[in-house]
């Protein structure tokens, strides 16, 4: 790859059904690393973008206006820059085959460059067991402790798969023999699946215990005899591989034994516990170095935990305010959108079926009324006893889940369905306590687990470290697929519009209060539309029957 001139290019859209192309940024590439600086550009289509993909991506119609350049000036630079090079990208099947070819055909503009890799493939083969999918490149880069970029753009975006390729993936490629570009594209285009199933009743096992355990053996048989071509491949595939030697490293694990332990944006790490002086102990080093890696993952995962539960409890805090300000609003909407339907309902059931149907309808109106009301009810008690974790119990977080990570080895119990289904539930139980805040129960499960399965009527499991190194390894392994589940969760929950409010209503104050005035408007203006086709509805109930309308007397 030393020699090989290529092109890394990221874009940015805008538009949901017919999205354009609003940000390109493309950097030339010898080997693995970059030469010479960036090149960004912003296009101007002329119509409004999608407001939604404006939020996520931050660029807006006024700065498009003022800094973006006509498609064809921006293409014809971009392919002065390419040059004819072969074209990658993280996710080359967006990027290249779903936004910039389909407006090159649109613009009627002749393509730009070749086809080179898609580098998310690469990485996902490289990476395994590691999960990669389209749309994390920023789980990844947390993940790996990669520097934070330009924010929420292509540059930014591209500049981490930079990061990515020379840090990362390019030990990797060369510890698999990818020395040169061919090798290296057909590593990426090959057929390839994860190690890990990613779906059925063996979803998280990895194939290769199909070698021990009939089951999944039969299982990868059955996926391999399906009707589904798609799935019939991805059988025949694992078939295949077990019957070939497994690898003697797990190349992922030995990327991870630097990474892991260098410590990077205030993470912590953990170094192996010494040895006691004067004391003769024969260690095998793999076993060592293992517990060290998992120690250190641990404390990491502790952290992104309770990271996440604090601020997942900050937002749901937020959003019991919000309701608290918003509930009369939204009760009488919600009674008025009842009594609208039920009325509609009432007099479709008097025309064609009588009055007793229609009394049949005035009894189910009022029977949806009371429960509407209970739910309400129930809604705000819950919201009354979501108020912001004491300090004392905010610091405990991380103490606690210190002591809960120990308890995550699903592989440990994979060939006891009864274990199993145990440790399920009580992962289970975390998560719920997790993301609802529940402290105490944290406390509790951290305090005892087995006291607290017990008391629960689920049984006991034994959660004490292996001492062999193929099981630690397992540990490691599935500690790292946590580590990135929790960092996507993370991530996910900072790009909900709930999270941008209480992050809003924290630095400005009255902010909620004012999103609250505003949605009120909105809802008072709904409520006056719903009550005026209520009473119309009311009004002729009460003509052609003579009696009140249903809901009239609630």
């Amino acid at each position: 790859m030393d020699d090989r001139d290529w092109v890394l290019i990221d874009v940015e859209t805008a538009g949901l059904s017919s999205p354009v192309v609003v940000e390109v940024a493309a950097q030339r590439m010898r080997g693995w690393a970059p030469q010479g600086p960036a090149w960004r550009r912003l296009i101007n289509h002329g119509p409004d973008m999608n407001q939604d993909s404006s939020r996520i991506h931050g660029i807006s119609r006024a700065v498009i206006e003022r800094d973006g350049e006509a498609p064809s000036q921006v293409y014809a630079e971009l392919a002065h820059y390419v040059s004819g090079l072969p074209l990658v990208a993280f996710d080359l099947g967006q990027v290249l085959h779903r936004a910039l070819q389909p407006e090159w055909v649109r613009l009627n503009l002749p393509p730009v460059g070749g086809e080179g890799f898609c580098a998310l493939r690469l990485a996902q083969r490289l990476l395994d067991p590691v999960p990669v999918v389209s749309g994390k490149l920023q789980t990844l880069r947390q993940y790996y402790r990669l520097p934070e970029r330009t924010p929420a753009s292509a540059l930014g975006e591209l500049e981490t798969t930079v990061d990515l390729l020379s840090t990362v993936l390019q030990p990797l490629a060369l510890r698999r023999g990818l020395h040169d570009w061919q090798a290296v594209c057909e590593h990426a285009q090959a057929t390839w699946y994860p190690s890990r199933l990613a779906f059925g009743e063996f979803k998280g096992r990895h194939f290769r215990e199909a070698l021990t355990d009939p089951a999944l053996r039969a299982w990868l048989e059955w996926l391999a005899g399906s009707g589904s071509p798609r799935s019939a491949n991805m059988g025949r595939w694992y078939l295949a591989q077990l019957a070939e030697p497994a690898p003697e490293m797990d190349d992922a694990i030995a990327q991870m034994e630097a990474l892991a332990t260098r410590g990077a944006q205030g993470e912590p790490t953990v170094a192996a516990a010494p040895v006691q002086a004067g004391a003769l102990v024969f260690v095998k080093p793999e076993v060592e170095e293992l517990k060290a890696l998992i120690a250190s993952a641990r404390v990491r995962l502790a952290d992104l935990e309770a990271r996440y539960t604090q601020e997942r409890h900050d937002v749901e805090v937020t959003q019991a305010r919000l309701f608290g300000l918003l509930r009369p609003h939204y009760q009488q909407r919600d009674r008025l959108r009842l009594l609208v339907s039920y009325r509609r309902q009432y007099l479709d059931a008097l025309m064609y079926d009588g009055e007793d149907a229609a009394e049949a309808v005035a009894q189910q109106c009022q029977e949806a009324w009371q429960q509407s009301d209970a739910e309400y009810e129930q809604v705000a008690f819950e919201a009354a006893e979501q108020k912001a974790l004491p300090e004392d119990e905010a610091r405990e977080l991380k103490s606690l889940w210190r002591k809960l990570v120990r308890l995550f080895h699903p592989d440990r119990f994979a060939h006891d369905a009864a274990k199993l289904a145990i440790f399920q539930q009580l992962t289970s139980e975390i998560n719920r306590a997790r993301d609802s805040g529940d402290v105490q129960r944290l406390r509790e499960i951290a305090q005892d687990p087995n006291a607290f399965l017990l008391k629960q009527g689920w049984g006991h499991l034994d959660f004490t470290d292996s001492i062999e190194a193929a099981s630690l390894r397992k540990l490691f392994e599935t500690l790292q697929l946590q580590i990135v589940l929790v960092l996507d969760a993370l991530n996910e929950l900072r790009r909900d519009t709930r999270y941008e409010l209480h992050r809003l209503s924290q630095e400005r104050v009255g902010y909620l209060e004012d999103v609250a005035r505003a949605h009120a408007e909105a809802l008072d203006e709904e409520i006056a539309s719903l009550a005026e086709e209520s009473g119309a509805l009311s009004e002729e109930i009460e003509m052609l029957t003579g009696r009140p309308a249903p809901g009239a007397l609630l």
